[in-house]
């Protein structure tokens, strides 16, 4: 039986209730003269109102999330002058609760029926969530290229004064650069827009991980730190930080000997973090005699400047140790 036969089964009055209802359609009919409307139970459902006949616009009004209120009047009002289908997105308060509603019809006075105007309701708070969801996570990539550009600028210029060849310049460059990317692999927006944050012994694991399979045995590299957030800028300040040590450990240090041993670990006290860099196992270690290199003054730039810390060293001939104090706050952000 084809559906255009009016006997068709689906044209059942109660068959077509129960399709809409399925669908998750409201209905309602707009009374242009008196401003009043009739919705079925499903619209007042989704309005979570008591069923009654008629509604003034004023009563839905009062519902409507007050940033949209004038505007949906407005187009509710415009509807009569729109020739074809409308559809109106907006926001309604249910107790705590944020709705977005779909008000669709026809538009134009033609479209009227003894002085009735229809239309649907659809719940779309889904797929606003969504759009909203797809808003910020654009808005956050742009956010993090633009950052990251502005970090490869400064990290280029630094690295070009710090080095004598082309090649030497790529070499430490990607190395810097690198670190930067396992650090913003790791970093992930926190729910309810509480910014970003990763592990610390998470981001520090990973940071260190390439220099762990250089050595003649597993398990060379130890990191014991606290369970503590870091968030976005402290990533990209750590990830720095770790790298140039890790650098000047491959070239001078424990990490230059097959069986140099690398300890990291770390105590928090109040609102300072305290993390130690400790060497072992490595050639001997001799007091620099030569000025800071630009490596280091990348180092202490980022260890003062963006977390609020500073950084010791103790040239043991066993092996160096470092020791960064850093503001918790500063690690936070």
């Amino acid at each position: 039986m084809p559906f255009s036969d009016p006997h068709h089964p689906l044209w059942k009055p109660e068959n077509l209730r129960r399709a809409i209802h399925a669908a998750g359609v409201a209905l309602w009919s707009w009374n242009v003269t008196n401003d009043r409307f009739a919705m079925d139970e499903q619209a007042f459902n989704l309005w979570g109102l008591v069923k009654s006949g008629e509604v003034k616009f004023e009563d839905l009004s009062a519902h409507i999330h007050p940033a949209d209120r004038d505007r949906v009047r407005a187009a509710f009002t415009a509807t009569r002058g729109i020739v074809g289908a409308y559809e109106i997105d907006f926001r309604i308060l249910v107790g705590d609760e944020i709705r977005w509603i779909s008000a669709r019809g026809l538009g134009d006075d033609a479209a009227l029926h003894d002085g009735q105007m229809f239309g649907v309701f659809l719940d779309v708070t889904g797929r606003k969530q969504a759009e909203e969801g797809n808003e910020l996570l654009a808005g956050e990539m742009s956010h993090r290229v633009k950052n990251l550009l502005a970090i490869a600028v400064g990290l280029t210029n630094i690295t070009s004064q710090s080095t004598t060849t082309a090649k030497e310049m790529a070499k430490e460059l990607t190395g810097r650069l690198a670190a930067l990317g396992r650090a913003h692999d790791l970093v992930r927006p926190l729910p309810g827009n509480q910014g970003h944050a990763a592990l610390l012994g998470d981001l520090l694991s990973v940071l260190l991980s390439p220099y762990e399979d250089m050595g003649a045995f597993k398990g060379r590299i130890r990191v014991a730190v606290p369970r503590m957030g870091v968030g976005e800028a402290a990533a990209t300040a750590l990830s720095l930080i770790f790298h140039e040590l890790a650098t000047n450990s491959l070239k001078y240090g424990a990490l230059s000997a097959d069986t140099g041993i690398l300890d990291v670990s770390g105590f928090t006290d109040d609102d300072e973090v305290t993390l130690t860099w400790t060497e072992r196992g490595g050639p001997t270690v001799e007091y620099p005699s030569e000025p800071q290199g630009y490596g280091s003054k990348l180092l202490n730039r980022s260890v003062s400047g963006q977390l609020g810390g500073t950084i010791t060293y103790d040239w043991s001939p066993k092996g160096v140790v470092v020791v960064l104090k850093l503001r918790s706050e500063r690690l936070a952000k």
